[in-house]
């Protein structure tokens, strides 16, 4: 079975449902000669419209279903469907894709959902013989067939006239056959419609049902709302009576607030008296406020006064101790020189304490030795070192340099370097514990 590019649309209905006289093959042959193109002429009928799909197919007599084709071709559409010349159509089969047996073929005319609308005569594909060529004849049979000929004519128009009529049948059995369908869709409405109308019903009962219900309620719930009404009255007498004694206690309230009006103003005269007051409170709240701060001011300045005096104090303090231990030094440097001084004595056989306390009147003259010694005066070395107090020269262990009584700048500064001193408890602290001597000084201040 050969096919073109495209296959055309088909289905799988049955010969029963499909509409075999809306497209008329016409002029088909018996046979058709092998190898050679043919055309294939059809009318379209005035009920039928064709579409872009539609396609001619060859069927081989005794098809099924659409899907069963040999060969097909397209359709052409006509441009104007209400001219008559547009009715007649043709389309030609190559040679090529024709069958090459010699079974029965007919074309059939298959629309785009794939339902048949018309089909030719069967014909077949056979080459030609000298019976179908040569046919002799009678005078008297050419009468006959031309006879036939004419009654086939006349048969054949009764036919399209009769296929015409049946048209038009088909059409009126389709609108009547739509009444009668939009007339069951109608009467089917109207059973849903009966039944919701019985289900409505239905409803409607259950709630006057349920209404009637609620209505006996409510009247044993009046009842019960007229024997309260008749309480609520005697309550409103009731009431009526303290609304009455209330109009009386409130004359008595509107006339103690008419005193205690009176009192409000002497108290209002009063309270401005006392806001008065309060403005020259305030204002010297705002005086006191400033000398406070003034003080505080003064404070601080005291305070940073009295640090400046602690960290002086401190200094001094410091310049004391290093003088004290000075002094020691001294002290114990004057001891080891009285002792060399008493050695040196008792090695001279003199004793130290026999020895008068003052500077020869040779030394105090400034002369020289004595000139009657040929050695020289012994003591003159004892008198000359006696002559100055070995507490006035001092050498500093820094510079190297003689000072007299105190203390060497450099001894000074290493010891302020080496020691810091609180200036209130004269507590010592390392130079390197800094923060903790600061630390101490100010919880004195606290």
């Amino acid at each position: 079975m050969e096919q073109t590019i495209e296959d055309p649309p088909t289905s799988a209905v049955l010969l029963d449902h499909c509409h075999f006289s809306q497209v008329i093959f016409n002029s088909v042959e018996k046979f058709y000669v092998p190898g050679g193109d043919i055309t294939c002429y059809y009318t379209l009928t005035q009920h039928f419209i064709p579409r872009r799909k539609d396609w001619i197919g060859i069927f081989r007599v005794g098809w099924k279903t659409t899907r069963e084709y040999y060969t097909f071709m397209w359709v052409t559409l006509p441009i104007d469907l209400k001219d008559e010349s547009a009715k007649q159509q043709e389309v030609q089969f190559k040679a090529y894709y024709l069958p090459k047996d010699d079974e029965y073929y007919q074309f059939c005319y298959v629309d785009q959902d794939g339902v048949v609308r018309g089909a030719s005569i069967p014909f077949q594909f056979r080459p030609e013989n000298e019976e179908d060529i040569l046919v002799v004849t009678t005078q008297g049979e050419v009468e006959e067939i031309e006879q036939q000929n004419k009654e086939l004519c006349r048969e054949n128009q009764e036919l399209k006239d009769s296929c015409v009529s049946l048209q038009k049948q088909n059409s009126e059995m389709q609108t009547e056959l739509q009444r009668t369908q939009e007339l069951e869709t109608l009467q089917n409405i109207n059973k849903n419609l009966e039944q919701k109308v019985k289900e409505q019903k239905d409803c409607w009962e259950a709630e006057v049902h349920q209404l009637k219900e609620q209505n006996q309620k409510m009247s044993s719930e009046n009842e019960k709302m007229g024997r309260r009404v008749d309480q609520l009255q005697a309550q409103l007498s009731t009431q009526e009576k303290e609304m009455e004694e209330l109009i009386q206690g409130d004359q008595d309230k509107t006339e103690q607030l008419e005193q205690l009006k009176k009192e409000n103003g002497q108290l209002f005269l009063s309270l401005t008296e006392q806001t008065e007051h309060q403005k020259t409170l305030k204002q010297t709240m705002e005086e006191m406020k400033r000398k406070e701060t003034t003080i505080v001011k003064r404070q601080q300045e005291l305070m940073d006064e009295n640090v400046d005096l602690s960290r002086r104090l401190s200094e001094n303090k410091i310049l004391y101790d290093a003088l004290q231990k000075e002094k020691e030094n001294v002290e114990r440097e004057n001891d080891l020189l009285k002792r060399d001084n008493s050695r040196l004595l008792s090695y001279m056989g003199l004793d130290f304490d026999s020895l008068p306390y003052q500077v020869p009147a040779a030394d105090q003259e400034g002369a020289g030795p004595n000139p009657q010694l040929v050695y020289g005066n012994p003591y003159s070395g004892i008198q000359e070192s006696s002559s100055r107090s070995p507490l006035s020269i001092k050498k500093c262990p820094i510079c190297k340099s003689d000072f007299d009584d105190g203390i060497c700048d450099h001894t000074l500064e290493q010891m302020q370097a080496l020691y810091l001193s609180c200036p209130i408890c004269d507590k010592i602290f390392p130079a390197e514990e800094k923060q903790i001597f600061e630390d101490h000084v100010f919880c004195h201040s606290i």
